[in-house]
C-alpha cells in the first residue's frame, strides 16, 4: 500500500542544487582525469592565442595534444597535465608559452546512492556533484527517509560489484550529513561536495539504527546471509539476491520472521505459487528474516 507523501522537496531547493556548498575546495581531493573526459586546451604565445582544441581522453587514458602528439592524461590532475604539456611546448615550439586547460565534460565521475531514494544505483555525472544533486538524480528522497545520510569515500567499485552496504559501513568510517537541515530547512551548508567514487546511503526513518537497515535470508539458498534492505524488496526478490534456491529447497514452505515492538510474527508463504503468479509476494520490512526450509523428499 502506498503511503501518502509527507514531504516534497521544495522547488527552491532544486534551483539551489548546483550552488557551491560551504566546503572549501582545498579540502576536496584534486580531480583525477579519467577515460572519456573531454578537456579544453588553449595555447598562448607572443600575447596571442595560438591554438584551441577539445581533447577526448581515450579508453587507454591518452590525449592527442596539438604539436606534441600522444600524452598520458588519465590519473593526472589538470595542473599536473598542464605542466606535462608545457615542457615540450616551451622546449620545441614556442617561446614562453602559456596554456589554459580545464575539464569541459566529465565522464568518469561515478557515484553510488543507496537506500531511501526513488531510484538507487550507480550514476555517472558530467560535472562535480553535490549531495543534493545526486539525490535529485536518483529521483529524490522517499518521504519515509531518515534524517541522516552516510557518505563512504572511494567505495563505488565495491558497491557495483555487489558488496553489501552494511559490510562497507563496518569497514569504513562514514561522513554523516544532517538531512533534516539540508532537505527540510534548506540549509545549504550541509550540501557537501561529493568526490568521485563516493557511496551515499540514506536509511529509512524507522531504520536509523544501521543494524536494522538489512534483511536476513537463511536456509536452502545458494548464498544465505545478510542483505541490504531496499524499499519495495519482496521475499522472492530477497531469495534471488541470495543466489536463488538450492537443490533441496522447499520454497512452498517459506517463512518470514518479523519482529515488531518486541513481538514476533511468522508469515508463511508459498514462493512457488508466487513465481507462477498465483498469489502475491510479501513486501519485506527492515530486520525481516526469510527462511527457506529443506524439502522432505
Amino acid at each position: 500500500m502506498k503511503s501518502k507523501p509527507k514531504f516534497y522537496l521544495p522547488l527552491l531547493l532544486y534551483l539551489l542544487l548546483l550552488i557551491s556548498p560551504q566546503q572549501s575546495r582545498a579540502q576536496i581531493k584534486a580531480y583525477q582525469i579519467g577515460a572519456r573526459d573531454v578537456l579544453t586546451l588553449v595555447i598562448y604565445a607572443g600575447g596571442e592565442k595560438q591554438h584551441e582544441a577539445d581533447l577526448t581522453v581515450s579508453s587507454t587514458g591518452m590525449i592527442n595534444v596539438p604539436f606534441i602528439g600522444p600524452v598520458k592524461a588519465e590519473g593526472l590532475s589538470t595542473p599536473q597535465l598542464e605542466e606535462l604539456i608545457l615542457k615540450p611546448l616551451s622546449r620545441d615550439f614556442f617561446v614562453n608559452p602559456e596554456i589554459h586547460l580545464h575539464v569541459k565534460e566529465y565522464h568518469s565521475l561515478q557515484y553510488y546512492i543507496s537506500g531511501a531514494v526513488k531510484d538507487p544505483g550507480l550514476y555517472e555525472m558530467t560535472s562535480e556533484a553535490t549531495l543534493m544533486a545526486l539525490i535529485a538524480k536518483a529521483g529524490g528522497a522517499l518521504p519515509e527517509r531518515g534524517n541522516i545520510a552516510y557518505i563512504l569515500r572511494e567505495s563505488t567499485e565495491q558497491m557495483a560489484k555487489g558488496e553489501n552496504i552494511q559490510n562497507l559501513l563496518a569497514l569504513k568510517e562514514p561522513l554523516k550529513v544532517d538531512l533534516k537541515n539540508l532537505l527540510d530547512k534548506g540549509d545549504m551548508s550541509h550540501n557537501l561536495m561529493l568526490q568521485p567514487g563516493d557511496v551515499v546511503y540514506i536509511p529509512l526513518g524507522k531504520a536509523l539504527d544501521l543494524s536494522q537497515s538489512k534483511i536476513y535470508v537463511e536456509g536452502e539458498v545458494k548464498n544465505p546471509g545478510i542483505y541490504e534492505y531496499q524499499p519495495g524488496l519482496t521475499a522472492l526478490n530477497a531469495c534471488i539476491m541470495a543466489g536463488g534456491f538450492d537443490k533441496f529447497a522447499a520454497p512452498n514452505r517459506a517463512r518470514i520472521i518479523r519482529k515488531e515492538n518486541g513481538d514476533q510474527t511468522v508469515i508463511k508463504i508459498n514462493l512457488n505459487a508466487v513465481k507462477k503468479g498465483e498469489i502475491p509476494d510479501v513486501e519485506l520490512q527492515p530486520g525481516d528474516l526469510v527462511q527457506i526450509p529443506e524439502t522432505w523428499l
